[in-house]
C-alpha cells in the first residue's frame, strides 16, 4: 500500500524567542520487509542555525535543530511518500507465560531490540499493581503469551473511553487507567505497564494511522492525527508483534510507523527547549493519504 504523508505542526508564541533547541522524530521510518520510504522532506522554518540529522538508540531517524535568532512562529513539516508492505499472517508459536523466563534467559545480548531492555519500568511507564493485577486476571495458562496479550489489548478497549480530552501528554498511565479513559498514548502506556506487570516485554510505537471517512462523505485534509500502537516480544520463534488496543486490531498495513521506543518518553514527535516568556499555542495537521484515492 503506498501513501502520501503530510504533517505540519506549528507553536506560536505571545513573545518572541531569541533561543531554542528542538529534537524531532517526525518522518517515516524505513524499515526493511515492514516499510518503505520512497522520498521524505522534513522542513523546519524559519530555518534553522543549526540542524543534526542522525539515528537514535533504537534506530530511529531523528532531527536536531537550533535556533539563536528571534522567531515568533515556528513550524516543522513532513512530506513523505511511504510504501507499508504486507507481512503474511505468521503462526503463533510464542510460549505459555510460565516458559518467559527461560525464553528471557537465552537472549544474551543487549543490542537496542533485545527484549531485556522492554521488560522493566521506564521514564513514563511505572510496573502499577492494579494495572498488573488486571492483567494477571486475564492471563489464562492454557493461552501462549500472543493470546494473552490480544486479550489484555481487547479487554482494554472494551473498559476504556476514547476521549480527546481526558488527558494530556504528561497524564500517568495509572490515572488514565483508573478513570478508565483517554487517548491512544494512554490505551498503549497501560497496555504495556500490564504485559511487563506479568513479565511480557512491550514497547512503544509511534505513527501514522490511515483512517477511512464515513461512506458518502469526503475525508477533511489535515484531519488526521499520529496514533501510537504496542510492540509485545512474543519469544524467540514468534518475535515482535504489534497490536493496537484503541482500536482492537493487530496492527496491519493502514499503520505507518514513525519510530519505536520503551514508551512516549523515547519517540515523542517534538522535544525541546527555548527562551522565551508569555503563553505557546500550537496546531497540527496530519494527512495520511492512500495513492488509489488521490484524484487523477
Amino acid at each position: 500500500m503506498l501513501y502520501d504523508i503530510g504533517v505540519r505542526i506549528t507553536y506560536s508564541y505571545d513573545y518572541p524567542t531569541d533561543a531554542g533547541r528542538h529534537l524531532l522524530r517526525l518522518m517515516p521510518a524505513d524499515l526493511p520487509g515492514e516499510q518503505r520510504v520512497i522520498v521524505g522532506v522534513l522542513t523546519p522554518t524559519p530555518r534553522p542555525e543549526e540542524r543534526t540529522d542522525r539515528i537514535d538508540f533504537f534506530g530511529n531517524g531523528t532531527t536536531e535543530v537550533g535556533y539563536r535568532s528571534a522567531h515568533e512562529k515556528i513550524e516543522f513539516r513532513v512530506e513523505a511518500r511511504v510504501e507499508r508492505l504486507a507481512t503474511p499472517p505468521r503462526l503463533d508459536m510464542s510460549p505459555p507465560l510460565s516458559g518467559m523466563p527461560r525464553e528471557l534467559s537465552d537472549i544474551r545480548d543487549l543490542s537496542p531490540w533485545a527484549p531485556h531492555h522492554f521488560l522493566g519500568a521506564s521514564p513514563r511507564v511505572p510496573i502499577d499493581p492494579d494495572i498488573t493485577a488486571f492483567a494477571r486476571a486475564l492471563a489464562d495458562p492454557n493461552k501462549t503469551v500472543r493470546e494473552i496479550a490480544e486479550t489484555v489489548g481487547r479487554q482494554l478497549h472494551r473498559e476504556m473511553r476514547f476521549d480527546a480530552g481526558a488527558t494530556t501528554v504528561d497524564t500517568p498511565p495509572t490515572e488514565a487507567f483508573q478513570r478508565r479513559h483517554g487517548v491512544c498514548q494512554d490505551f498503549s502506556h497501560i497496555m504495556i505497564s500490564a504485559l511487563r506487570g506479568i513479565g511480557i516485554p512491550a514497547a512503544y510505537t509511534s505513527g501514522f494511522l490511515r483512517t477511512i471517512p464515513p461512506e458518502g462523505k469526503q475525508r477533511l485534509e489535515g484531519a488526521d492525527a499520529m496514533h501510537a500502537w504496542v510492540r509485545v516480544w512474543c519469544g524467540q520463534e514468534t518475535g515482535w508483534v504489534e497490536y493496537d488496543p484503541t482500536n482492537a486490531l493487530t496492527v496491519g498495513q493502514d499503520h505507518i510507523v514513525v519510530a519505536r521506543g520503551r514508551d512516549y518518553s523515547d519517540v515523542s514527535p517534538v522535544k525541546g527547549v527555548m527562551r522565551t516568556y508569555g503563553d505557546q499555542s500550537s496546531e497540527q495537521a496530519v494527512d495520511v493519504v492512500p495513492l488509489d484515492a488521490i484524484p487523477a
